[in-house]
Formats: C-alpha cells, sequence, structure tokens
C-alpha cells in the first residue's frame, strides 16, 4: 500500500489579504511578467492546526519563549522551546524542534504543506486601494492633539486655532491609508501525508524525538512499541487515533486562513477537491490549460474527473469553471474519502 496520501484544492477569493507583508504578500511569475498573490505554507499549516484544534476542543502546545540578558542590559531573543510531547495534536502533525537544553530534539511533520498560491498566474491578481480612517462627520465628539516635535506638552485649543489661522491650515479627523493590496482568484494548495510517521513518534535515541522521560510517559498511557521503515516507534493508540482522524480530515479541507482582517473578510470557499496516492493524478485533476498564448494570454481552469484521482466538486465552483458534476455534498464525501484512507492504513504493523 503506498504510505501516501495526496490532496489538492482550489479555493476562490475575494478582494480580501492573506499572508501580510507590506499589504498582500506578492511574488513575481517570471513567465507571464505579473505579481501574483500567495499564502505562505507556513501560514496555511498553521491555519490547518488551529481549524484541527479547534474542531477536537483541545489547547495547543505551550511554547516557551527563551529571553537572555545581555551585558548592556538589552534582551536578546533565543530559541523558542516546544514541549516535544504528542499528545499535544498540533506537534504530533505539526512536528518540532528543540535545542539548547540537553540533547536537540526535532520531528519531521507528516504534512508536507504547499504554498497557496494561483492556480495559474493569470488567474488571480492584486488591486490598490486607498482607505481611510475618518471620523470628520462629528468633529465635537473626537478630540484632536497637538504636540510641538520633541515635547511631549499639548497645545491648548487657544495654541491650536492660532497656529491654523497663522498658516491657513485644518486639523481634519480623518487619516489616509495608502495602497493597501487586495488578491482576488482561483487559488490552489496542495499536502502530502506521510501515513508511515502521522500517528508514529520514533524511539531512536541517537537523533531523538523524544526524551527518555516522554518515551516511558507515553509507553504508560498505552503508546503501543512498535517499527516501521526508520526505525523503532511509538504508535498512538487506536481509541485516541479514531477521535482524531475525522476532525483531521475535516481540518485540511474545511481551513481558512484566521488571520483574514475584519475588514477584508472572504470567505475563500473551496471549489474543489482532488485526492489520490499518486501525486500526478492531483496536479492533472485540477488544472489551468493556456488557450491563447497572444499578446493577452487566456487561461482556462479545468477540474477533470478523468484523471485517477478522486475529485469532489462544490456548488460554487460551476460560477467560475463549466462543469456538470458538481454537487452539494461534495466536501462531506471529500472527507469521508480522506477518513477512509487515514483509517485503512496498519500503523501498528508497518513492517
Amino acid at each position: 500500500m503506498n504510505p501516501y496520501i495526496y490532496l489538492r484544492a482550489l479555493k476562490h477569493a475575494e478582494h480580501t489579504v492573506f499572508c501580510v507583508a507590506d499589504g498582500q504578500k506578492t511574488y513575481y511569475d517570471t513567465q507571464f511578467n505579473v505579481y501574483v498573490p500567495y499564502s505562505s505554507g507556513q501560514q496555511v499549516k498553521r491555519s490547518i492546526l488551529q481549524t484541527l484544534t479547534d474542531e477536537l476542543n483541545v489547547q495547543m502546545a505551550p511554547i516557551t519563549f527563551n529571553y537572555n540578558i545581555s551585558s548592556k542590559k538589552e534582551l536578546e531573543n533565543k530559541e523558542p522551546w516546544s514541549p516535544c510531547d504528542p499528545k499535544y495534536i498540533d506537534q504530533l502533525f505539526g512536528g518540532w524542534m528543540r535545542a539548547g537544553d540537553g540533547p536537540t530534539k526535532k520531528r519531521r511533520s507528516p504534512l508536507s504543506i504547499s504554498a497557496m498560491r494561483p492556480l495559474h498566474p493569470l488567474l488571480a491578481g492584486v488591486t490598490k486601494e486607498n482607505l481611510t480612517f475618518d471620523r470628520s462627520d462629528r468633529p465635537d465628539i473626537h478630540p484632536v492633539n497637538v504636540r510641538i516635535s520633541g515635547s511631549d506638552k499639548l497645545l491648548t485649543g487657544e495654541e491650536i486655532e492660532m497656529f491654523l489661522n497663522e498658516n491657513n491650515r485644518t486639523l481634519p479627523r480623518r487619516n489616509w491609508i495608502p495602497e493597501n493590496k487586495r488578491a482576488t482568484g482561483l487559488f490552489i494548495y496542495d499536502i502530502a501525508i506521510d501515513l508511515r510517521t502521522l500517528f508514529c513518534v520514533s524511539t531512536n535515541q541517537h537523533e531523538p524525538e523524544l526524551s527518555k522521560e516522554m518515551i516511558e510517559e507515553l509507553k504508560n498511557e498505552g503508546w503501543k512499541e512498535s517499527e516501521n521503515v526508520f526505525g523503532k516507534c511509538l504508535v498512538m493508540p487506536k481509541k485516541e487515533r479514531d477521535k482524531v482522524i475525522p476532525a483531521l480530515a475535516s481540518a485540511l479541507i474545511n481551513w481558512r486562513i484566521t488571520s483574514n482582517q475584519a475588514r477584508t473578510f472572504s470567505l475563500m470557499e473551496t471549489l474543489a477537491v482532488a485526492i489520490s496516492d499518486n501525486a500526478n493524478q492531483i496536479s492533472s485533476a485540477i488544472r489551468s490549460k493556456l488557450i491563447d498564448d497572444g499578446e493577452r494570454p487566456k487561461v482556462k481552469p479545468i477540474v477533470d474527473e478523468m484523471t485517477g484521482a478522486d475529485l469532489f466538486v462544490t456548488l460554487p465552483c460551476a460560477s467560475y469553471i463549466m462543469t456538470e458534476n458538481e454537487s452539494v455534498d461534495a466536501l462531506q464525501n471529500a472527507e469521508q474519502d480522506l477518513i477512509n484512507r487515514l483509517i485503512a492504513f496498519d500503523y501498528e504493523n508497518q513492517i
């Protein structure tokens, strides 16, 4: 049995912001000579883990932030510490690294997650707009403070009026926020799930994932000793896996960017999901096609159920792509497909 599950999903974003850096973060596509918006794989991963912990109603692992005080009495930021405890579900799936207090412990995440980027560079774009923070309609209830540069002293009302009269100026209760970027278009993200390590943690002490104390703690809580291609390991009890698997399937499909700002809210609805144990099949199932490479190229988005991948198309997809196979329960069926694949793998008897 192939120990990997591959997932590609297509989302629609409308006049929104994600992955902020100088407004909406972008990169330059050299073939089509355009800047396109994207969300980093790290942000997608964080959003998935947040959705997962919310679904299970459990807390994320506590992270210890470390600082040193230098000889100049300044705080120096040091490496944060993860608890390296797979009982925290975001640690089990998100991985960890902890250095600086004994042997370095690290676990590679069993979820490989791409950036969320345009299905095609010409099927997404960035616009700019100027915003205002405006309270000019009620100047009587919105005071204005004026200070002389380099001083903390506030001018009195009479002093402000004198300055404005002498310099023919006004003090509007309005702030301009220029050149705010907004993203719109069709976006995809890809995920590869390594089933061999999804619910298994290594007990190897040469390159440790776990401390010896944590290994004993997990054994006492019912984690089963086993072995996979990477060596000796501990496997999460089946009772716990059965709780986590439906929540994981839901999070992988239904996550949304949690840092989406209030004034730029977008549903970021999922249009289609492709699932397979073959990476090439999902890239073919949700793709685009260049249909005119002239001065103004045209691109057609495609969802194709004939590629071998299991394809699930939602009702909103028909607004953007010609399709006849959309269904009201597409996402529920995609979740069940993932659940079935996750349950079918024999985590205890891999070798």
